[in-house]
């Protein structure tokens, strides 16, 4: 039970999420504003959002026939994974990261030689899983570079400034953190960084 909310945790969209939102809050300077708290909140609201068809096929196919007594718990189990299999390989896949499954699948010794034939039920959920896990942090922090790089500018541009009039005892962060703050709001920021953590997570797909 302990370990439940922990598989849960990297077993869906939540990863991600959390990642990109620490990252923002770190670009934009702001120390510990918005709370750890909002954060966390955010990215669990918005991975029930994401997740929610996964989570209503999981109810339909194992936990309901599961409560009627109509199939037995090994069953239920399998029938309860395998949705979060499809939403898994689907990430995998759409964001082009099956060398993690491979390289998984190489350190247990399975030959991937010929990647062209394996296929979703080759792979079990101990390689499945930190195959997952790898491929959210890679797309995390891609998300997060582009999001450094406006923040990054304002910093060089106000540092330059400050240097060129010697104002060297006066911090850098100090004069960006309201211009920064100030271009994250014109650009209405924190609408175009859930949209594009929403729209970078595939729908799931067909098992193969």
């Amino acid at each position: 039970l302990t370990v439940a909310p922990a598989l849960l945790v990297v077993t869906t969209s939540f990863t991600r999420i959390i990642v990109v939102l620490a990252l923002l809050r770190q670009a934009i300077g702001t120390q510990s504003l918005p709370p750890s708290q909002v954060i966390v909140a955010l990215s669990m609201f918005m991975t029930f959002l994401i997740m929610a068809p996964t989570f209503e096929r999981i109810a339909a196919e194992a936990i309901v026939p599961l409560h009627n007594n109509e199939i037995d718990q090994r069953v239920g189990w399998k029938r309860a994974k395998q949705p979060l299999r499809d939403f898994m390989f689907d990430q995998i896949e759409h964001a082009g990261n099956e060398q993690d499954i491979y390289m998984i699948l190489n350190y247990r010794g399975v030959n991937t030689s010929k990647p062209q034939e394996l296929r979703r039920h080759h792979v079990d959920m101990l390689s499945l899983i930190p195959a997952f896990i790898l491929s959210e942090l890679k797309i995390a922090f891609l998300m997060g570079f582009r999001i450094y790089l406006p923040f990054l500018i304002i910093d060089m541009v106000i540092a330059s400034v400050l240097i060129s009039m010697g104002m060297l005892m006066l911090p850098p962060v100090m004069i960006s953190l309201p211009f920064k703050l100030l271009l994250f709001v014109l650009v209405n920021g924190w609408h175009l960084v859930a949209g594009r953590l929403l729209s970078s997570f595939s729908v799931l797909g067909v098992t193969t």
